[in-house]
């Protein structure tokens, strides 16, 4: 995500707005500055984890992430890097380790620190029609009322299931998230 107020619940911030609801599920604090992010520690699911919350906007968030993972130690293997998919339509979530950028800066800016090899909750944004200005304009937008209804219940979803990714894995919770998502409506 992007760090400055106006971006708050854009397209482009759907990974922080994932955070905000896992720091609130699990009484995690996320306002400790450290590593260029904002940082929470906490448990979820008998678990130890860390929230992070890059502020260095989302072109360079592999800075504080690799930062982060190099402090406390934590392998590629074991990060979850939640984000946003104009791959995917709104309404469709997708869970998988590994994989290629798709163009995604962000994604870009982490694999060149620390490659590929982590797990990804993608969330679908959609697409706009062009390329260049069009595409910044559309994951910097906002989205339309009924769009924000359904990411927040993928948002409360994903949150929910969590545990599933660390009990069992990335594709258990990418399983459980296609069943609970299975048959609603795309916007």
């Amino acid at each position: 995500g992007n760090p400055d107020k106006k971006y708050e619940h854009t397209r482009h911030n759907v990974g922080f707005d994932v955070i905000d609801r896992l720091s609130e599920r699990y009484n995690i604090d996320v306002t400790m500055e450290k590593h260029r992010a904002l940082i929470g520690k906490g448990m979820i699911a008998g678990q130890k984890v860390i929230l992070v919350k890059p502020q260095t906007y989302m072109n360079l968030s592999g800075n504080s992430v690799v930062k982060a993972a190099s402090f406390y130690k934590i392998s590629p293997q074991n990060i979850v890097v939640i984000h946003d998919d104009m791959d995917l339509l709104p309404g469709q979530v997708k869970a998988k380790k590994g994989g290629g950028a798709g163009g995604h800066n962000g994604l870009k800016s982490i694999d060149a620190h620390m490659g590929s090899d982590y797990n990804r909750i993608r969330i679908g944004v959609g697409h706009p029609q062009g390329r260049g200005e069009e595409v910044v304009n559309h994951v910097l937008s906002r989205f339309s009322k009924r769009e924000r209804e359904d990411l927040d219940e993928e948002i409360r979803l994903i949150a929910e299931n969590m545990p599933v990714l660390f009990a069992s894995g990335v594709s258990a919770m990418a399983n459980r998230l296609g069943q609970l998502l299975k048959g609603r409506k795309q916007v």
